[in-house]
């Protein structure tokens, strides 16, 4: 326990923390699958185990969701199938119509659900022969490394995020082992290095966010472009949660690439030691931001690193629109290119895994990499093999490369199917509203549309074109499921979180509140007066 942990009223979590390391689960695995599921101890299922990165979800009983660590997004093939056979082989039965699933998450990752917790100790021993871990992927941990998707491959990139985004989960999670020393912060923790022009990551929501940053050198001038140093300038302090949807800010601090893993390491000790673990809806970094003030903040994040860290750049190089990389792209190898498949609301099943990871190997090099917008890319693939990989059945009758404008932009939360809590059902939910506004509309480009199932902002309406969050409201006399919809967020170049302009909204009226909104501010026309005029 740290010494500002000490003189603090601890909550609940961080009592039972203070009593035993969640880490120190997994020496228990055995034993808890031996046990069965009802007889562990209430906080080692429902909060514990989530340090090994398996959630007890009340809305499955005795069923687990599994959410992966894949650092930037990227997979190989080979672990694409592995993951596809632990859903065929363990993620079966009741309340998942006999077919397990898998959600690309809007940190480009994984979730599976289905897990039984006998299954669990065999489940991270395959992981582990995979090169796969989901050690600290809950609670007050790092969450998921979030990168550029096109990393190392995309023409205009200024830095190629990829090293750095696995040295922090290597150093985070002591290489999937588990870091007991960076798993103990107030609350999670969320970072995203951003390496084009685009902030394909969304950093501005992230605790840490890395924009790419040009540094005037020493030697030349200050307007010498040759002497310019290439790094990251830092922002601080994103995050959602209920009712509290606040964008990150400058630390006023640009860092070299070299020097990424020791100021991440040194902000997270700083968080660690100093950050407030009394009430857990305020124990984000930036409530200590806050209290402090952004330059004692800084000041300590220095001490801790060792070093003076430089003021920030003038200014970042996120000067583009945001990309969705849907479709097919040169990259900058000479032959190769990259496809965006689009997958509805991100949901993935085993049988679909297994072909993806097929197609990879034939086509490309048998790399597959996810987006924030829960899609998937596929890289490498010589000009000579575009034509027969555009013709596969999967991208014909499940995963286009061209969708429409409204389904083009959709991002879901799992919503209430099988999250506990969620107040609202959300991905078929928002697929069949779409489904039948494209039959009266004609949209005329791409509206990037959230929805989140609950306050926790999991979907991230707050960035979108328009965002729906859950709740519940009277009509009729009778509870019903609701959104509170917001507008105007703005991702890419100038990116800014968006404002509500509705609350409570019955979902059975929502299609029609959507319609309207469509026409008044995206250039949506009914096909009816498209089709007479």
């Amino acid at each position: 326990m740290t010494q500002t942990a000490a003189k603090q009223k601890l909550n609940k979590i961080e009592q039972a923390k203070a009593k035993k390391h969640p880490l120190l689960l997994k020496q228990e695995l055995e034993h808890f699958a031996s046990i069965g599921w009802e007889a562990m101890d209430e906080f080692d299922r429902n909060q514990g185990l989530k340090w090994l990165g398996f959630f007890y979800r009340t809305v499955t009983p005795g069923k687990f969701m599994m959410r992966m660590r894949i650092p930037n997004g990227i997979l190989t093939s080979s672990q694409m199938r592995v993951l596809a056979e632990i859903i065929q082989r363990y993620c079966q039965g009741a309340g998942f119509q006999d077919q397990g699933n898998a959600d690309i998450t809007t940190r480009q990752n994984l979730q599976l659900r289905g897990i039984r917790i006998e299954d669990i100790p065999e489940i991270v021993d395959r992981l582990r022969q995979a090169g796969l871990t989901c050690v600290q992927s809950g609670m007050d941990n790092v969450r998921n490394i979030t990168g550029s998707p096109v990393a190392g491959i995309d023409a205009d990139e200024l830095i190629d995020t990829r090293g750095l985004c696995r040295n922090l989960q290597d150093t985070i999670t002591n290489n999937g082992e588990g870091n007991l020393e960076l798993s103990n912060l107030p609350r999670k923790f969320n970072i995203a290095v951003a390496g084009g022009r685009d902030n394909s990551v969304h950093a501005e929501i992230n605790d840490l966010g890395l924009l790419p940053a040009y540094k005037a050198g020493e030697v030349g001038g200050e307007g010498n472009k040759s002497a310019r140093r290439l790094g990251f300038n830092v922002i601080v302090g994103g995050y959602f949660a209920p009712n509290q949807y606040v964008a990150a800010i400058p630390l006023n601090a640009w860092v070299p690439p070299e020097d990424v893993l020791a100021l991440t390491k040194a902000m997270m000790e700083v968080y660690r030691d100093n950050g407030p673990r009394e009430n857990r809806l305020k124990c984000r970094m930036m409530h200590l931001i806050n209290d402090w003030g952004i330059e004692k903040f800084r000041a300590e994040v220095e001490n801790q690193l060792g070093k003076p860290l430089e003021t920030a750049a003038e200014k970042d190089e996120i000067d583009w629109e945001k990309r969705d990389h849907i479709g097919v792209y040169p990259q900058k190898q000479p032959g190769l290119n990259y496809v965006g498949l689009h997958i509805p609301v991100g949901r993935l099943y085993a049988n679909e895994m297994f072909d993806l990871a097929r197609m990879a190997e034939v086509y490309g090099n048998g790399e597959i990499r996810f987006t924030v917008e829960q899609n998937l890319i596929i890289p490498n693939i010589p000009d000579t093999r575009l034509r027969p990989f555009l013709e596969e059945q999967l991208l014909k009758e499940r995963f286009s490369i061209d969708p429409e404008n409204l389904n083009r932009g959709l991002v879901s939360c799992t919503g209430s199917e099988f999250c506990g809590f969620a107040l609202i059902e959300t991905k078929n939910r928002a697929l069949d509203i779409v489904k039948e506004l494209e039959k009266e509309l004609i949209q005329p480009r791409p509206v990037r549309i959230h929805w989140t199932g609950c306050p926790n902002s999991c979907g991230q309406p707050q960035v979108a074109d328009i965002g729906f969050i859950g709740t519940k409201t009277r009509k009729d006399g009778q509870t019903v499921e609701a959104v509170d919809i917001w507008m105007g967020g703005k991702v890419g170049k100038d990116a800014h979180l968006g404002q509500e302009v509705m609350k409570k909204v019955p979902c059975e009226d929502l299609k029609s509140v959507l319609r309207d909104l469509l026409i008044e501010h995206f250039e949506a026309q009914p096909r009816e007066e498209a089709m007479v005029s």
